[in-house]
């Protein structure tokens, strides 16, 4: 069976600074009509750098839940850039490192709403150059043992899904 939703009409709701939201109207499969809300975003990359066995997290205040969160450095894709592009800027302006990027996954962080792909890179190599935070920008950068990663992980403390994620994969290759 084709499970392919075929596109009708399409309204965008709101148009925004980082996202836009949609409804569109679709057929499904069987032949039926049903909407799709959703919200358009440009991406966003995020770099797990593991050094000496110690993970590179920001800790910053994140509005939409109230309080502080630990998280890989990362940020939006701006128009014109790749994800490696954000990821090697995201990492030098939050933290202050310099680093040789590859490819490591991408994720998607919630199908059911947006259109959403985050790029995840891995540093290779890196070097300090000096932290160039944006204005407004407020964060705390720190090597984390990536036993204590895991343990925040597993206790609730870190609940970011690009550096849960980030941090398995890499402890899974590590098994």
């Amino acid at each position: 069976m084709n499970f392919e939703e075929k596109l009708l009409k399409s309204k965008t709701l709101y148009d925004g600074k980082i996202l836009k939201l949609n409804v569109d109207e679709v057929s499904l499969p069987d032949g039926s009509l049903s909407v799709r809300e959703y919200v358009r975003h440009s991406g966003g990359a995020g770099v797990l750098l593991v050094k000496d066995e110690s993970v590179l997290l920001v800790k910053q205040f994140r509005y939409v839940y109230g309080k502080e969160i630990y998280e890989i450095p990362a940020g939006k894709v701006n128009r014109g850039e790749d994800g490696r592009e954000t990821a090697s800027r995201e990492l030098e302006e939050e933290t202050g490192y310099r680093a040789e990027l590859v490819h490591y996954f991408d994720l998607y962080p919630s199908p059911g709403y947006t259109d959403e792909i985050i790029r995840i890179y891995r540093a290779v190599s890196c070097e300090f150059v000096g932290q160039k935070l944006d204005e407004g920008e407020f964060l705390k950068c720190e090597f984390i043992p990536l036993n204590k990663v895991k343990e925040m992980i597993d206790d609730g403390t870190i609940c970011d899904a690009k550096t849960v994620s980030a941090v398995y994969r890499y402890l899974s290759e590590k098994a």
